[in-house]
């Protein structure tokens, strides 16, 4: 009985054990993949800083701390900066999962439903099929203005600021009056920048009446090479200025096609060379060309179910709090599938298509922005290629100036330039200045950045953050469709400058 006794025990034990490591075997296979993770991270950062030192390093390697002194005066050192390597997007290694996949199906579906609905309500209302896509036709309207202000805006930023570079960097070692040189290269440099590609496209836009879309494509294409000719000349003067103080022979001066590589790559940070794939596959630039073709359908369809409707009824209504909640709210639906559309088929199937005609190897252009728990990881995390421009050319270079000091001004300073660049295409391509998303930047948005930063994790953090998401582009969708279906309603004859500034949606409300 004893032995019977002693083996009962025993199985009673060995199932006890068996039990705790089952409770424990997620936990400790987590903590694994985590471990393994960062090591991979670590290893692919570490060779790709190792492939990359020839072409990235702005420095060459002193062996005085005088001369390091020197360098770190002049330029942040070259480890700092941002390092491109081979890697996919994020969505194209998630869409393998069966299960992603069903959901890429579920937002297809839900276009269909869109279609259906659309015609069979113009079947019943005028007793036929009506396929006219009117609001796609004005939108896009006036395309050979867009193009011609578009090649313009190019060929300028081909030839100026490479020029002006060149014959800065070329006379520069044996000029005797370097920093007045210098000021004068950058004024003409400043001056391209602000009157050429800042005033140009802008009068174009609005003097010829550009519609909305149409404008979009001349301002979004004018900020993207105003930035580009920053990154440029950021990149490459401290490079010439190292070759003079170490004596060099050669200056260091990139060639056209290389700076041409760099005007059409998906990337806003300049390098002579970038990690290339093998070869293009054309099936894959054509089926992110036909995504970007679906989207823009499925965006005419959103605005005309679900947002011309309401808004073409809710601007001849007298205003009210009651009236202002209920648009909101039911503006959420299609602002969240607008925000959806934007992040898919730009910063995804646009930049991927571009990336794979040029063999561009560095995908990542976006990163979970979606499990973010905070919104300083949302920012980081949404538009990749936009935040390291602002992180190494606004928020780095404020450091470098003022100090490491003043990393709450230099972060303010960020957002107030990205807030100010939104509103400011926003109100050129509708027409009028009402400055919501400036003030949702400015004050919840930078209020939302302390409160829900790093330290905020799990699940409960991240429903916050999407709630907070979800009310503000109700919030953008609600106000500025309001504002622009008031100033359809209510004209002025003969406006000022500061009927442009003045809401109309709110006197608009009170005449009617």
């Amino acid at each position: 009985s004893r032995k019977a006794y002693g083996s009962g025990t025993q199985d009673q034990l060995s199932a006890m054990l068996h039990h705790q490591a089952q409770q424990l075997k997620p936990a400790f296979m987590k903590e694994v993949d985590s471990h393994f993770t960062e090591f991979v991270n670590s290893l692919v950062a570490k060779s790709a800083l190792l492939d990359s030192s020839t072409s990235a390093s702005h420095f060459p390697a002193s062996g005085s701390e005088k001369e390091q002194h020197k360098a770190k005066t002049l330029r942040a050192p070259p480890e700092h900066g941002k390092i491109f390597t081979a890697r996919r997007s994020l969505l194209d290694e998630l869409f393998e999962v069966s299960h992603i996949r069903t959901i890429y199906h579920m937002f297809i579906a839900l276009l269909i439903v869109f279609i259906l609905s659309t015609l069979l309500v113009d079947f019943i209302d005028e007793g036929r099929l009506v396929l006219g896509f009117d609001l796609l036709v004005f939108v896009f309207g006036k395309f050979p203005v867009v193009f011609c202000t578009w090649l313009c805006m190019f060929c300028a930023t081909v030839f100026v600021p490479y020029n002006l570079f060149i014959w800065w960097a070329q006379g520069h070692c044996s000029s005797s009056h370097r920093v007045l040189r210098s000021l004068f290269y950058g004024m003409l440099f400043t001056l391209f920048q602000t009157a050429g590609l800042g005033f140009g496209p802008t009068y174009i836009a609005v003097s010829y009446a550009l519609p909305p879309a149409s404008r979009f494509i001349v301002i979004l294409e004018q900020v993207r090479l105003v930035m580009k000719a920053h990154s440029f000349v950021r990149e490459n003067v401290p490079r010439v200025l190292s070759s003079v103080k170490d004596k060099s022979s050669t200056v260091p001066i990139p060639r056209i096609s290389q700076y041409l590589y760099f005007l059409f790559a998906p990337t806003l940070i300049y390098r002579d060379n970038y990690p290339r794939n093998p070869m293009i596959r054309w099936g894959y630039v054509a089926t992110k060309f036909a995504q970007v073709l679906g989207s823009l359908f499925y965006a005419y369809y959103i605005f005309v179910r679900l947002c011309i409707p309401q808004f073409r009824n809710s601007s001849q209504e007298t205003f009210n709090l009651r009236g202002l909640v209920l648009c909101i709210f039911n503006s959420i639906l299609p602002g969240v599938l607008i925000l959806f559309l934007v992040f898919f088929a730009f910063l995804h199937c646009w930049l991927n298509a571009f990336a794979e005609m040029l063999r561009f190897a560095d995908r990542m252009f976006y990163k979970d922005w979606w499990n973010s728990t905070s919104y300083a990881n949302y920012y980081r995390t949404w538009n990749v290629v936009v935040h390291d421009w602002l992180y190494y050319y606004a928020y780095r270079d404020f450091l470098w100036f003022f100090g490491k000091k003043f990393k709450a001004a230099a972060m303010l300073s960020v957002f107030t330039v990205s807030a100010a660049v939104h509103e400011y295409v926003l109100s050129i391509c509708f027409g009028y200045f009402y400055p919501v998303l400036f003030c949702l930047f400015m004050c919840f948005g930078m209020v939302f950045n302390f409160i829900l930063n790093d330290r905020r994790k799990g699940p409960i953090w991240n429903v916050i953050m999407w709630t907070s998401l979800f009310l503000g582009q109700g919030v953008i969708i609600c106000l500025y469709s309001q504002e622009w279906y008031a100033r359809q309603y209510c004209p002025m004859e003969n406006p000022t400058f500061l009927d442009y500034l003045k809401p109309r949606s709110w006197s608009c409300h009170m005449k009617m």
